[in-house]
């Protein structure tokens, strides 16, 4: 058991992070995720004596809340069984403490029976379920959203960018407020904050390489200037399919059909700009709103994951 090391472990631990998460993981994002975080970071690499990697664990702890830490643990399909992640679990549970890590969250596939046992028989319990969802772009017919989005516009709603905005850290810091409080109030979130503050938001998000100002969908009421709607897309570097990230409507706003309108110019842009040929999406199974909306869209649901969770003693 040892560190792992960006130049000798992160090639392999990018191809293992592509199996654990519905997206594509490099090298190059994972190094520079790591320098971003380190501070929050545990990772332990499981190595044979003769070299190679059998498995390894990564430990995140949460921006708000220093007490909950959201984990990965990953062994080689022909290492198991043999007690290598068992290890890794307890020396996991050790640093996490030492820490003062009180909570530890895991996402694992719903499909994968083997480390739903695995989590259950540590005593993990269900927190939330989340759906993945797929969009053929070619398919996709936006023309029925035109008359939508032009009501909106006769009522005085404003569809823009933040490259548009100029990307300022005034516009950076209402996109924050918008982003934080919409997603906290999304169905099955149970008010949680996805940001401790906004100059967290603006490391982890605004100075990301695959934030797009561009792809950074804001819907505003020029009657008050009121941030009131958003929708964030990209495209994640290895991937050959965008990426809507969140969507979002200010409550009182909602029932105008803003949701669609705003997605739909993400759409948009992920077919046109970013020359996606497919959108995939994570909906928490408890947000039936968006869910109904993608499902009109010609969305297709694909498996999911479950966030598991356990309180430490």
């Amino acid at each position: 058991m040892r560190p792992g090391e960006p130049e000798r472990d992160f090639g392999q631990l990018a191809a293992w992070f592509s199996t654990l998460e519905d997206e594509q993981s490099t090298e190059h994002s994972l190094k520079e995720w790591y320098e971003k975080q380190r501070e929050r970071i545990i990772q332990i690499v499981a190595e044979k004596e003769q070299g190679g990697l059998l498995g390894f664990y990564w430990a995140t702890r949460d921006r708000s809340e220093a007490t909950l830490a959201t984990f990965y643990l990953f062994v080689k399909p022909e290492q198991r069984g043999q007690g290598v992640g068992r290890r890794l679990y307890e020396e996991l549970v050790r640093a996490v403490k030492e820490a003062q890590v009180k909570r530890l969250r895991v996402s694992i596939w719903e499909t994968c029976t083997e480390g739903l046992a695995f989590a259950e028989r540590r005593g993990f319990v269900e927190r939330r379920h989340l759906i993945a969802m797929a969009l053929n772009l070619d398919a996709f017919d936006d023309r029925p959203y035109d008359e939508i989005i032009a009501r909106l516009k006769g009522e005085g709603v404003r569809f823009t960018s933040m490259q548009e905005l100029v990307n300022t850290e005034e516009a950076q810091r209402k996109l924050y407020v918008l982003n934080d409080t919409t997603s906290s109030e999304t169905p099955g979130t149970d008010d949680e904050h996805s940001w401790g503050s906004f100059e967290d938001f603006q490391k982890s998000v605004c100075q990301s390489d695959w934030y797009s100002p561009d792809g950074q969908m804001v819907v505003i009421d020029t009657a008050t200037d009121a941030w009131v709607a958003m929708s964030a897309i990209t495209r994640l570097e290895g991937n050959d399919s965008a990426y809507n990230l969140f969507t979002g409507v200010d409550k009182l706003y909602r029932g105008r059909k803003l949701a669609q309108a705003v997605k739909v110019l993400a759409l948009r842009y992920a077919r046109n700009v970013l020359q996606a040929h497919t959108v995939r999406t994570h909906h928490n199974i408890k947000n039936a709103p968006m869910i109904a909306i993608d499902r009109k869209f010609g969305y297709v649901q694909m498996p999911g994951f479950y966030l598991l969770e356990k309180i430490l003693e």
